[in-house]
Parts: C-alpha cells; sequence; structure tokens
C-alpha cells in the first residue's frame, strides 16, 4: 500500500475540487448547447425606433385568398378518388385482376352519383370510390360517352353524409375569368390549384378517334389524376370536367383542358335512364375516304364520306340519299364497298372529312330532329333535309 502525506492529500482535493467545478461547467454548457444554439447580442440601448408591433389578433386574408379557402372547404369533400381494376393476363395466358387507372371524379346527388371521364374508368371490371375521409366503397358504371368522355357512376353511401359539388353554366364563360381545379394529381388527395380560362371553343381529338368539341383551354395546373375533377368558377360551381393535358414530359406546362359542363347537364339524364347518350343518326353505311379509292374511283373530292349503302325504307331513303350501285362493288380487305354513292361532306355546315366528323357533327342530335345534309353527287353539291333515326348501339362497319 502506498502512504500519502497529509499535504499531498489536501493539493489532491483541491485538485480534484478545481477539476470537479471545470467539469460542471463544461457539462453545463454543452446541455444547454444540445438544446439550443444562443447566440448573445452584443449590449445596446433599445429605443422606440426599434420595437416592431406584433399582431396577435386572428390572421387576416385578402379577397381573393378568402374565397379560395370558402370554395375549398365547401366542395372539397365532394371531390372522390376513382381506382379500377381491369383484366390482365398472366404468362398462362390466364385472366388475372390487374389495378387499372385512378383518376377523380365529383359526388353529383346524394343517392351517390359520380361524374367522372370515360378514360378513367374505361375496361374497368371493378370500380372503386374513395371519399375525402378515407372511406372506400365499390361503386360501379351507370353509364359512359366516349363521344364526350365522361361517364356516371354510382355507390351506396349507406347512410353517409354525402358533399355535392353543385353544376354551373359554361355558356357564358369569358377569357381570363378565374378557375380553380380541384383533383388527385399523383394521389395527393383533393388538391387545389388555381389559374384562368385562357380559350374557349377548343376542338381536340381524343384517344378513341373522337373529336371533342367546345373545350375549355385553361392554365390552372392539371395533372395525371386529375382526370374527371371539377373546374370551378369562382361561386365553387363546376364549369368543366377537366379532362386531358397538352405536355411534352407528362406534367402540366399550363395548358390543360375540360369538358364544358353543358355538355355534362345535357347528357348526364341519358346516361343514367339508359346507360347511353340517345343521338340521331343517318341510317346508312359510311365508308370514309382514302386515296386509293379516290384514285381508284375517279372521285371529285379527296374528303368525306361515301355512302355506301342506304337502309331500305329507312328516313335516310325518304329523303333522297343515295347509296351505291351493287354493279360497282369492289373489295377493301375484308369489306365489300359500293361505289357510286352520294358523298357527305358537310351537316349543318359543319365540314365533314372523317367519320370522326361525321360523328361529331351527329353528337348532340336526337332521334327526329331535321338536319340539312350537303352531298357531293355526280360532280355537284346538293343539301338535303335528313331526319335522323336512333343511332344503333352497334353498327356493322364499326370494329368489333
Amino acid at each position: 500500500m502506498k502512504l500519502y502525506s497529509s499535504s499531498q492529500l489536501i493539493r489532491t482535493a483541491i485538485g480534484a475540487a478545481v477539476g470537479a467545478a471545470v467539469l460542471s461547467t463544461v457539462a453545463v454548457f454543452f446541455l444547454t448547447s444540445s438544446k439550443a444554439h444562443v447566440v448573445v447580442p452584443p449590449q445596446q440601448s433599445i429605443t422606440s425606433e426599434s420595437l416592431m408591433p406584433v399582431d396577435t389578433g386572428p390572421r387576416k386574408y385578402d379577397t381573393d385568398e378568402q374565397e379560395n379557402i370558402n370554395i375549398y372547404q365547401a366542395v372539397n369533400e365532394g371531390v372522390v378518388n376513382v381506382s379500377t381494376e381491369v383484366l390482365g393476363y398472366n404468362w398462362f395466358l390466364e385472366p388475372v385482376p390487374q389495378s387499372g387507372g385512378t383518376g377523380s371524379g365529383s359526388i353529383i346527388d346524394k343517392r351517390g352519383y359520380v361524374l367522372t371521364n370515360h378514360h378513367v374508368v374505361a375496361n374497368a371490371v371493378k370500380v372503386y370510390i374513395t371519399l375525402y375521409d378515407g372511406t372506400q366503397y365499390v361503386g360501379h358504371i351507370v353509364g359512359q360517352d366516349l363521344e364526350n368522355d365522361l361517364a356516371v357512376l354510382k355507390f351506396d353511401p349507406k347512410g353517409h353524409e354525402l358533399t355535392v359539388v353543385p353544376l354551373g353554366e359554361s355558356s357564358d364563360l369569358k377569357v381570363g375569368q378565374k378557375v380553380l381545379a380541384i383533383g388527385n394529381p399523383f394521389a395527393l388527395n383533393r388538391t387545389m390549384t388555381q389559374g384562368i380560362v385562357s380559350a374557349l371553343g377548343r376542338p381536340l381529338r381524343s384517344d378513341t378517334g373522337f373529336i371533342l368539341h367546345k373545350l375549355i383551354q385553361t392554365d390552372a395546373a392539371i395533372n395525371p389524376g386529375n382526370s374527371g375533377g371539377p373546374l370551378l368558377d369562382s361561386q365553387g360551381k363546376m364549369i368543366g370536367i377537366n379532362t386531358m393535358i397538352y405536355s411534352p414530359s407528362g406534367g402540366s406546362v399550363g395548358i390543360g383542358f375540360a369538358v364544358p359542363v353543358d355538355t355534362a347537364r345535357r347528357i348526364i339524364p341519358d346516361l343514367i335512364k339508359y346507360g347511353k347518350v340517345i343521338r340521331g343518326w343517318i341510317d346508312i353505311t359510311p365508308v370514309q375516304l382514302f386515296p386509293q379509292l379516290v384514285r381508284y374511283a375517279h372521285l371529285p373530292v379527296t374528303q368525306g364520306v361515301l355512302i355506301s349503302k342506304v337502309t331500305p325504307g329507312s328516313l335516310a331513303e325518304k329523303a333522297g340519299l343515295k347509296g351505291g350501285n351493287p354493279n360497282q362493288a369492289v373489295r377493301y380487305g375484308n369489306d365489300i364497298l359500293y361505289l357510286g354513292g352520294d358523298i357527305i361532306i358537310a351537316i349543318n355546315d359543319q365540314k365533314v372529312a372523317t367519320l370522326a366528323d361525321l360523328y361529331s357533327a351527329l353528337e348532340s342530335t336526337k332521334p327526329g330532329q331535321v338536319v340539312q345534309v350537303t352531298v357531293e353527287r355526280n360532280g355537284e353539291k346538293k343539301t338535303l333535309s335528313v331526319t335522323l333515326d336512333q343511332r344503333p348501339n352497334k353498327s356493322q362497319w364499326e370494329s368489333s
């Protein structure tokens, strides 16, 4: 055992005390530093000019901000997420369910009717509708319309109190007025963006080949997932259904398009009642002109719709439309075409160059309505008044 003198013990005790004091100071410094970095400003005199008043009252918003807030609070719970299942095939060519598309929709009736885009639910075998609170319901397609890219869905709310997005009007829209879009871009639920009406009356061809007419163009940010969601005016009323964007990147570049709500108003009753839109039709077998046919038959026009056949006893026949001659039959692929018939070039002064144009010209018509059909016949133009039949579900010239 090692012995220590009393003086060594005293020096040791004093050293220990000093060390403890230093360590405690360091410990306090680091504990304080771990909580926050404190900067002590140099001492200076405080004057009345250096004091800033702090508003502790309710936060104030400008008129435009408050309007946006009110609209969002009023209608956002009426915007739903729509997701689907479609059938795919595995390596053994067996049908298996797969995740389909997703998009947005607007509740338009407290009974559970939802308005969305046709392309959101195309080929769906199951439809799921998710509300603002995460509640998910199994829905079904009530009716759909390819020609306007719209569909009506239905789900049973089971007593859930639903928020309805009110339908406005699109006939009196002006370029420059404020619009708001609410939807689920990239699965970010009920996102709201703001913009203006950039242009009106835009015609665009959809993926199904139909021309969508009178589209509303807007610079409000619309992205994948916004499809089917509402475009709102400054009163919180739906003026359009967001349907597509122009984008080289796949994201918003400020050029989006919406189907006008007046179109939706017109077709929703038919979709709910019949599952489709009841439209007028000219009871003929049409053939879109193509270069080989024009050259072979020495036709006087290069664009239009040739009438291969007119249905016997139809309103089209009674109106005087002429079909082709069976003695001038030609085969094109699997089809037999009769040459020599009228070539439709306009309906109600709307140019008809393709089959899509023919459908578009008759899109807003009803059976029994009379239209003016301009045809090319033997090198001359003739205009005939034709009473429309009802368009069939599927015509013989349409691919299966």
